[in-house]
Formats: structure tokens, sequence, C-alpha cells
């Protein structure tokens, strides 16, 4: 089989290692892929005890998609049983019916598991459940001894029989009905966050909106609050025109959100902190410094020429006299 797949595929690889893993059967389940296929394997699950299928031996496939263990696989029971239907891709929160609950972590060890521990659970309607009598299941049980398997001949039962069968409930036992509760619940966990919690949003934070405000508005380096600045008092037509501008800016908060209205007070806010800046910005040092510059040359010229002005005075009384 392993010339028939490329083995550095992952899938190829995680099979390959748990077909070697459940190689030996356990006194619970088997299963092993077809010789021929192995993105199907066939399984043998013996019945939960103290229940309607305690003693029943039954047979099923497990197709296994090409992506896997990214997704789920699909799980088929060949044996009647009267919780599953026969032949029909059975939907457990493990199955290919429900990717979203799916975890790459499980394998197929896992999906055996699932499938014994949720045998005693009701099937609520589910697709490929059945709900039949206890003395149905029972007598189910009894006749599952005799089936057997056209494609690969009953081999798993045949293996799962010859095992050990001093402790039928064992270990294997309460680790599956541990881990369908575990199941199960991730699943309910799941649909209910979807069906309840997806419509409805979070609540929005209470928002002090004078305080945010107020905390916004501060100028970045002097810490001024730019509201309580003096502002001088508009009368007349300014105070008309200064009310119609404001109106006009202002946009309608009556229908939105706490969230959106702290928005837009936070960019209003952003801008008037630039506006604010742009007009008390502090000259440059380089404007400055060459400023300073040209007056002290136009102060050196100035002096030069009045000391020669004063020099010609005095050579031209020197030579009067």
């Amino acid at each position: 089989m392993e010339g028939q797949y490329n083995l550095r595929n992952p899938a190829v690889k995680r099979l390959m290692k748990e077909a070697q893993e459940l190689k030996d059967p356990t006194e619970q389940y088997h299963a092993q892929p077809l010789e021929d296929n192995l993105f199907e394997w066939h399984f043998t699950v013996r019945g939960p005890p103290d229940s309607d299928f305690d003693g029943g031996v039954y047979h099923g496939r497990i197709v296994l998609p090409p992506e896997y263990p990214m997704k789920p696989p699909s799980i088929i029971l060949l044996t009647p049983n009267g919780r599953f239907e026969v032949g029909k891709k059975i939907c457990l929160s493990i199955s290919g019916h429900h990717p979203e609950t799916w975890q790459p972590s499980w394998s197929i060890r896992t999906a055996l598991l699932a499938i014994i521990g949720f045998m005693p659970t009701k099937g609520e309607g589910a697709i490929g459940s059945l709900d039949y009598t206890p003395d149905e299941r029972k007598t189910l049980a009894k006749k599952s001894q005799d089936f057997s398997c056209e494609i690969c001949g009953s081999r798993m039962r045949t293996a799962l029989l010859a095992s050990t069968e001093s402790s039928i409930l064992s270990l294997a036992d309460v680790e599956a009905k541990e881990l369908a509760k575990q199941i199960n619940f991730k699943a309910e966990t799941n649909i209910s966050s979807n069906t309840e919690s997806a419509p409805a949003p979070a609540p929005a934070p209470i928002i002090n909106e004078t305080q945010d405000s107020q905390v916004s508005l501060q100028h970045p380096t002097t810490g001024t609050n730019l509201e309580t600045e003096d502002t001088p008092e508009l009368t007349g037509d300014d105070a008309r025109a200064e009310n119609q501008e404001s109106t006009q800016s202002v946009p309608n908060t009556t229908s939105l959100s706490p969230r959106q209205r702290r928005t837009q007070q936070q960019q209003q806010a952003r801008r008037t902190t630039s506006s604010y800046s742009q007009v008390r910005q502090p000259p440059n040092t380089n404007q400055m410094g060459s400023t300073i510059l040209i007056v002290l040359l136009t102060l050196a010229l100035a002096a030069l020429i009045f000391r020669r002005i004063y020099m010609a005075n005095e050579y031209r009384l020197d030579y009067e006299l």
C-alpha cells in the first residue's frame, strides 16, 4: 500500500501512523484501512455495557477526506443497531456533518470511542439517528453477532471477538463515556454561541462623554484645555454666522450608538488639536537664526559707515587747522 501513495502527503503520513497504532485490536474496538484504499477504514465496536447494546458487535465504515486531519471523517454503520441508520452518514459532533466542532488533534481512535459513547444517548431527530425501543435494540444486539461484511469479510469483527474478553467494563469504556460527554458539551457550546450569542451585539460600555471630551481636547504639549480657553464673545451678525456654521458642521448624533459618538468626538478633538497646533506653532529656529544674523550684519555695516564719516570729519578739521 505504501507504494500507491505519496508518503510526503500529511494525510497519508497521519493515516499510516494511525494504522500502525490500531493494528492490534482492543477488547472494545478494532479498525484498519482497506487493502486498496487508505482513505476508507472498516471498524468494529462492542456495544457499551449496562446499556441496550450490551453484547452487540457493530460493524461500520469511516471515509476520510483528502484534507484529513484538518477536516473530519464520515461515519457509516453497516450493522442494524436501533441507534444509527444503516448505510447512512451519521450526524455526530465528531463527523463530517459538523466540521465546525472537529479538532485536528482527534483521530480515528477518538471517533471509535465517540461512537461507543454516543450509542446510549438519545437521537433527538439528528441525521442518521434512530430511537428504537430498548427491547428492539437488545434483539438487534443479539443478531449483530451473525453479521458479515461483504467488503472486508468481517475480519475486523473476527479479530475483535478473538481479543481478551475478561474485562469488558474497562478503562476504554470509561474513556468512551467521558469523551462523549466532552464532545457533546463542546458541540452544544458551539451551537449555542452561534445561535444565541451571535445575533446579539455586545453591550457598549458606558461612556462619560464630558470627561472624554475634556481629556481628548487637551493640548498635547502644554496640557491646556482647549474648551476652557478664553475666546472673544461674538455679537450681532458675527454671532449668528458662527452659530449657523457650528450647526452645519455638527452631525446629527441622536441615532448613533455611544461608541460611534465617542469616535466622532475623538476625530473632532484631533482636528481641533491639529488646527490649534498649526495656529500656535512656535517659530522655526532656523528662521530666527537667519533674522538675527541679518540684523547683526546691518548693525555692523551701519557702524562702519558712521566710523568712516567720523574719520572724514576728523581729517577735514585737522587740514583746516
